[in-house]
């Protein structure tokens, strides 16, 4: 027996010096292996580049601490996971889980009023507390802050029609593109800067308020105005080419020559642009007044520009039976009006379809009184973002756009050969000039009818960016429509576009990263709840069983040879 003792303490000893040289091993060499099938902890190149470029501390703090359903604890798992894949590839990166409802002694009303302010929105869960049901909220946001400077992280998405899980599921395959984009917000010394061109027409501030102030957070943003080209056209080139990108919205008067020429050689010069055109004169707001309205064809004078570079956008509107609603009144109940929800053909709902980062799982975009974009060879590479459903079909201009269409009939047949427009394209290649072979209308040194290699979004609709205003005349945020209520996926799409345009490093390619977290089929489970019950109580029984047996039956005939 002395004999067997001494053997066992001298294999104890043994494990324990492996164990401590182990520990002393990983101390200093240190390596996380991702064994999951979609290698969803295992870091892209471009966010590992991010991390690693931290040199100060980052605080992360993520808005989801407490006791949430089954799909919250997924985001919240997963949100921490992948904060720790961080952390432990650069110590700068801090995170902690809080909840900002904690504090019992604290205003919560006040709480929710500041976090509202900040534009940090909760939602409500309904959350099962033994067996007792009660209502929270829960506010699924991020901070991220470096010394005064802090961005917000929305970690759950907004999908029309789309349950909890879902939108969970959704978002998972986001979050490591919306912590590296926001890390390196906050990271980045000197940002990228944004002209919004003025002087032809152009959507009003108050109307791009959420724009203007969403797009600060990440890029120096500032109005510039095509007037001083008629006295000077060479400074404003100059200063327009100091400009990374060049957003023209909703322009409603001509644009002469010389400011054709100035955009033309920002353009050849490498300036990206994000052009948002309407070609059809229509307004909603005047025909909610008169509850009908004249349309007619409108020329910014870009046409020919456009179609050298390669699209033409026809001055026809686009009448889709996948359409939003408007809110209409509809007859009155004593003194009150009754208003109902129909659906307004001349405001396209597309859900782009497609694998493209600027519009990969993004929530549905709503159009107003868009027009149809013909894509033109050459060689430019085009690839379509928006499109009309093949439901839908052209309304030739001038004509008289009235509310009564809501009430309009229409049969398959109608739309057999049409539908599938294209509303907007994203062009990238080298541009051929407009001026090429003719006389500028301005003297310019050197100047370049190739561009260097670029890129620009058009799209049929200058409303896509705008943003409704409140009863006190303070902006709501894109893509909400405070008549029905409904939130649609403008903001994201715009900021999408703005991002992808103005990303070098190609961090925006993350939002195509497929992340695939096994789910249960809830109805087969429904189906086989009693044999899942038995299973799951008695194969762990067995197993210890068969363990134990075996185990036995070993030790036993160890004993019988010695």
């Amino acid at each position: 027996m002395k004999k067997y003792t001494k053997k066992n303490i001298l294999q104890l000893g043994v494990f324990i010096i492996a164990i401590i040289a182990v520990n002393l091993i990983s101390s200093v060499v240190y390596h996380r292996f991702d064994l999951t099938q979609d290698k969803r902890y295992t870091l892209s190149k471009v966010t590992t580049e991010i991390i690693e470029s931290v040199k100060e501390p980052i605080v992360i703090e993520v808005l989801l601490d407490g006791q949430f359903p089954q799909e919250f604890v997924k985001l919240q798992t997963e949100t921490r996971q992948l904060l720790e894949e961080f952390s432990s590839k650069n110590g700068n990166i801090l995170f902690q889980f809080v909840n900002p409802l904690a504090d019992s002694g604290a205003n919560e009303e006040q709480i929710v009023g500041n976090l509202f302010q900040m534009g940090i929105k909760p939602i409500t869960l309904t959350v099962n507390n033994k067996g007792m049901q009660s209502q929270a909220l829960v506010f699924p946001w991020a901070l991220v802050s470096k010394g005064d400077k802090s961005t917000k992280v929305q970690l759950l998405k907004n999908m029309l029609g789309a349950n909890t899980e879902e939108k969970v599921l959704t978002s998972i395959q986001h979050l490591e593109y919306a912590f590296a984009e926001a890390i390196d917000k906050v990271n980045r010394e000197t940002s990228k800067k944004i002209a919004i061109l003025k002087g032809n027409g152009e959507l009003e501030d108050h109307f791009m308020a959420d724009f203007i102030l969403s797009a600060k957070e990440s890029y120096h943003i500032a109005p510039f105005t095509l007037d001083s080209v008629a006295n000077n056209p060479l400074k404003t080139l100059e200063q327009l080419k100091s400009f990374d990108l060049a957003i023209i919205a909703k322009p409603t008067k001509e644009f002469d020559a010389k400011q054709v020429e100035v955009l033309d050689q920002f353009i050849m010069n490498g300036g990206k642009t994000l052009w948002l055109l309407d070609q059809v004169q229509a307004d909603f707001d005047s025909l909610r007044e008169q509850g009908n309205m004249f349309t007619y064809a409108k020329d910014q004078s870009l046409g020919e520009m456009l179609f050298k570079y390669g699209v033409r956008i026809n001055p026809v509107l686009v009448k889709d039976e996948v359409a939003a609603p408007i809110k209409l009144a509809v007859g009155r109940q004593g003194s009150e009006t009754q208003y109902a929800e129909v659906l307004w053909k001349f405001a396209p709902f597309v859900y782009p379809e497609g694998t493209h980062p600027i519009i990969k799982n993004i929530e549905g975009v709503r159009l107003d009184f868009a027009s149809p974009i013909d894509t033109l060879k050459n060689n430019i590479a085009k690839t379509v973002l928006l499109q009309s459903s093949k439901y839908s079909l052209l309304q030739g201009t001038p004509s008289e756009v009235s509310l009564g269409i809501v009430n309009e009939k229409t049969t398959p047949e109608m739309y057999e050969g049409k539908g599938n427009y294209i509303l907007g394209v994203l062009l990238e290649g080298e541009f051929k000039s407009v001026f090429e072979n003719r006389i500028l209308p301005f003297k310019v040194e050197n100047p370049k009818y190739l561009s260097v290699e670029n890129k620009m979004i058009i799209i049929s609709d200058g409303d896509i960016i705008k943003n409704q205003l409140d009863q006190n005349y303070q902006p709501l945020e894109i893509g909400y429509d405070k008549w029905t209520n409904k939130m649609y996926g403008n903001k994201e799409f715009i900021f999408n576009s703005v991002n992808y345009l103005l990303d070098d490093s190609g961090l925006i390619n993350l939002r195509t990263k497929e992340v695939k977290i096994p789910v249960l089929d809830k109805i087969k489970v429904f189906e086989n709840y009693t044999t899942i019950q038995v299973l799951i109580f008695t194969i762990p029984v067995l197993i210890l069983l068969i363990i134990g047996f075996l185990f036995t039956l070993v030790k036993r005939k160890s004993y019988v040879k010695k």
